[in-house]
């Protein structure tokens, strides 16, 4: 290696870990990035496929934001193009926009019904673009109430299941605010102002992240393997490598893995892809297609469209199937199942972590949340405001 004497052992080349081995190698710090897939970038890994379309190998990942501070973190690093993201639902033999709007009133009512649906909502809801779900099936008003559980048995609760193994009454209900409804007809998955995708795609993005002096990277490699638990002396131990004194584990993966199960294993959904290659200009609408009434698939992207690109008389779709992580079952733990329980399990191995002194716990599956990728760089952000810096770490910029 380039490097010896490492301040930072960071475990996982995903999003979090790559923010954070970019920010303190600027500050002068000595990083390695371990990561046990053969390729960088996490779930963000994405490639040309042999039709030359772009897939994103773990499913679709559109960038999106209203925070000015993460706008100019991922911009000073690469270029982003501007896109906007829509969505469709193919629900009771229609396909309408994601999230529902006034179109979908008007599709699955008849006409003065749709109006007075309409009417009650803008006065129920002034000066608001959107709505939740939870919001919509509390109200008092029959019409909207009526409305609302439509929209839930027919998409929310089925897909939900689908998605997450369980029913919607047992998952944080913060998931299902998740998806707005809309109250009015524009069709835009995303509100945030700053919504784009990264030129080349995220894995181009990712390897400029690690494109630093001071940052070391290697691949089909577990982090694991060079760590102990010192439990007398509240630290972790590295083994095989050379670091500094004050080495820090900056952990990215599955907490409970960390811990070797210490109270038993929180539970992750994965997903599992069927991809087709299709002799067809367009395959559908929209780039992405839920279905939460099919039986098996949540929803179909469709690459070409995502973004768009100039590869004619072809495309490439991936149906998406949700599934529980087991060892040897599934390739990735991709979400943590937001429950009560899961909470209270997370919060001994939350409470374990804080025995060590020298490690920080980043990312998705560490901090088992449900981040999408502009809090996953706010967490790295505001972790680095609580994080005592090496010795070695400057104030001077590469």
């Amino acid at each position: 290696m380039r490097l010896s004497n490492f301040d930072y052992i960071i475990a996982g080349a995903g999003l979090s870990g790559s923010t954070f081995a970019r920010l303190r190698a600027e500050k002068g710090s000595k990083i390695l990035v371990i990561d046990r897939r053969s390729t960088v970038a996490g779930n963000l890994y994405d490639e040309t496929n042999m039709y030359g379309i772009l897939v994103q190998q773990y499913g679709p990942h559109i960038f999106h934001t209203n925070s000015e501070e993460v706008y100019s973190f991922i911009t000073k690093y690469h270029k982003w193009n501007p896109f906007k993201l829509r969505c469709s639902v193919d629900m009771c033999g229609q396909q309408t926009p994601s999230p529902f709007n006034f179109k979908t009133i008007d599709q699955f009512y008849a006409t003065d019904k749709a109006e007075l649906i309409k009417e009650a909502l803008l006065l129920k809801y002034p000066n608001q673009s959107t709505v939740t779900i939870v919001e919509l099936l509390n109200s008092e008003e029959p019409l909207i109430k009526q409305y609302a559980q439509m929209l839930f048995d027919n998409d929310y609760s089925l897909y939900t299941a689908k998605q997450w193994g369980i029913k919607a009454s047992e998952i944080d209900i913060n998931v299902l605010k998740r998806v707005p409804v809309r109250l009015d007809y524009k069709e835009m998955y995303f509100s945030d102002k700053y919504e784009c995708m990264p030129e080349g795609g995220f894995t181009s993005f990712i390897k400029d992240l690690l494109d630093h002096d001071n940052i070391e990277y290697i691949n089909n490699e577990d982090a694991l393997k060079y760590i102990s638990l010192n439990d007398q002396d509240h630290r972790i131990e590295f083994h095989g490598l050379e670091v500094s004194t004050n080495c820090k584990l900056v952990y990215t993966g599955a907490i409970d893995e960390l811990f070797n199960y210490e109270f038993g294993k929180l539970p992750y959904r994965s997903l599992t892809f069927k991809y087709e290659t299709l002799n067809e200009e367009l395959f559908q609408a929209t780039p992405v297609v839920a279905y939460p009434q099919v039986e098996g698939y949540t929803r179909i992207t469709e690459y070409k469209q995502l973004p768009k690109q100039n590869i004619l008389g072809i495309t490439t779709i991936a149906y998406e199937y949700p599934m529980m992580f087991e060892e040897g079952k599934a390739d990735e733990p991709y979400y943590p199942v937001p429950t009560d329980d899961t909470a209270m399990l997370y919060s001994k191995y939350k409470a374990k972590a804080g025995n060590y002194d020298n490690l920080i716990l980043c990312g998705r599956l560490a901090n088992y949340k449900y981040y999408n990728m502009d809090q996953a760089i706010l967490a790295v952000l505001r972790c680095l405001l609580y994080t005592s810096p090496s010795p070695r770490d400057t104030e001077r910029s590469r």
